[in-house]
């Protein structure tokens, strides 16, 4: 399975002490440069640089051949990059959160997750708990909806229900 991914998900998984389900979910897990760039900026959090500066050996650096020229003035190096990427490997999935990304992603035809179904995903397979994971989640700026989160929870509880 060749799987994308673009600075977001990475860094919340990195932060909720949950980015061990990635390799589970998917094997390994390929970034272009600009992400890593993007994740070891002054502003990203020390323990996201901290967990950079001894990568794990299932998250691979690839920079994308060509780069998407259009898209320049409305994403940023790393969800352009991610995007392009995706395209020239054929990913199965691109992991990605920005919505002007996942809506250039889609246009693209590329299967596009969110930070919020990788950990549904891992609650499914039980590598994660979700109401724990999402409690976690939401202690830092990632945004979604209150409603898409009580959905999550529900989706979870039922599936967990004897």
């Amino acid at each position: 399975m060749i799987v994308v991914a673009d600075a977001s998900p990475l860094r919340y998984l990195i932060l909720i002490e949950h980015a061990h389900v990635l390799p589970a979910l998917y094997g390994r897990v390929i970034v272009p440069p600009a992400v890593i760039t993007e994740l070891n900026q002054e502003r990203t959090p020390s323990l996201v640089r901290a967990w950079l500066s001894n990568r794990p050996e299932w998250l691979h650096v690839q920079g994308p051949m060509q780069l998407l020229e259009p898209l320049r003035g409305v994403l940023g190096p790393g969800e352009r990059e991610a995007i392009a990427l995706a395209a020239e490997l054929a990913a199965d999935v691109l992991l990605m959160d920005d919505r002007e990304g996942r809506r250039e992603a889609e246009r693209r035809n590329l299967i596009v997750l969110g930070t919020l179904r990788v950990l549904a995903d891992a609650a499914e397979h039980d590598l994660a708990d979700l109401p724990l994971a999402l409690g976690r989640l939401q202690q830092t700026n990632f945004r979604a909806s209150e409603r898409l989160i009580q959905w999550l929870l529900e989706q979870d509880a039922k599936r967990r229900a004897p």
